[in-house]
Formats: C-alpha cells, structure tokens, sequence
C-alpha cells in the first residue's frame, strides 16, 4: 500500500533540508549499532551515511522501485557494502525479517500513512531488547516549504502515543531545524514468566 502523497521534493531540495551525519548522531546511531532497518529510505538521504557510522548491515525499504534503484546506485557509487535494498510493501507484508534481530529502526518521514501503528508493531517484532527506533517527521507548521498535508501531519505527542501503543518507551524529543523534528524511544522490555 503506497502511503498518502507526502509533497516529496526533488532530491537536491529534499537533501538541503539536512545534515544526515548531525541528525543521525542525534539521533543515536553510532558505531554501538549493529543492524537497522530503514523503512521507507526514499533517495537514500540518510541511509549512506548510517552504513558508514553502523558496526553491521542495514536493510533499506521503499515501495517505489525507483527509490530502491536510487539508493542501490548512490551506494555502489560510495563503495558501501553493508547494505541491502529491497522493493516492499511494508504495510501489507512487513519486513519479512526475524523477530529480534536489528538494533534499530529508522522511521523518518513516514508516519503521516493511514494505520502507523502497523509499522511501529512491526519495528518492535524485529527489535532485539535493547532495540530503538528513531522517529523524524516534518514540524506541524503550515509554514514549511514542503511536505505533508497539515491534515495527515503527525504531531510529535501523536507518534510518542502511537509508538507507547506498539510497546516502545523513554521518549526523548529533538529539534532538527530548520522543518523537523526527531524522537528516539526504547524498545520495552518486559519480563516474562515461564
């Protein structure tokens, strides 16, 4: 399922909104991580410069097959290699990944879809317990020069709420001027009985 139509700006707009390495320190992925999950990685803005600070491998996801193409290409052209780009429906099939295995997953410009809690559900299921996930969406200000409608812009307290649904924890809150904002939360660990 395509998600709503997010005012996505050509590539050399869309990248002069940020600073990936600045943001993704911010954002606490270091070389401490492992494996992410990137879910939606579009011109692979962020997901180049996370392999290179990342100890492990990093599964980008996109619907677009041109997305996917985009950021296979910028990766050969940067020589990475821990990286794997797949064309996927993620509402509809998830990441088709094993519970537990990745140490963080990047959810950034995405939660405007319909249902965002099946992504974050399916962020949690492959999260090992230390896990985190990393949350970027635009400002609710109508006065951003792009992206998505103020009707399906998600406030930072809607994706804290909608991500404590799915089971993740310890919001912490960040200011990613000049159009963003950034939430890193914790996978909630709970203790089972047998």
């Amino acid at each position: 399922m395509k998600i709503k139509e997010s005012g996505m700006p050509d590539r050399e707009i869309w990248e002069g909104f940020f600073s990936p390495a600045s943001i993704l320190k911010t954002l606490q992925i270091n070389k401490n991580i492992k494996d992410v999950v990137e879910f939606g990685c579009g011109y692979g803005t962020f997901t180049i410069p996370a392999t290179q600070v990342i100890r492990g491998n990093l599964f980008a996801f996109d619907i677009e097959p041109e997305m996917v193409a985009t950021t296979k290409k910028e990766a050969l052209v940067k020589g990475v290699k821990n990286i794997k780009v797949i064309v996927r429906d993620l509402m509809a099939d998830g990441t088709g990944l094993k519970p537990g295995i990745v140490d963080y997953v990047m959810l950034f410009n995405i939660l405007h879809l319909d249902n965002p809690i099946i992504l974050l559900h399916e962020a949690n299921r492959i999260l090992s317990n230390k896990g985190k996930i990393g949350i970027i969406h635009w400002n609710y200000d109508p006065s951003t020069p792009r992206g998505p409608s103020m009707d399906i812009r998600p406030k930072p307290e809607q994706c804290i709420e909608l991500a404590y649904q799915a089971g993740f924890v310890n919001p912490k809150q960040f200011d990613l001027k000049p159009y963003h904002y950034g939430i890193v939360m914790s996978k909630k660990i709970t203790n089972k009985h047998y």
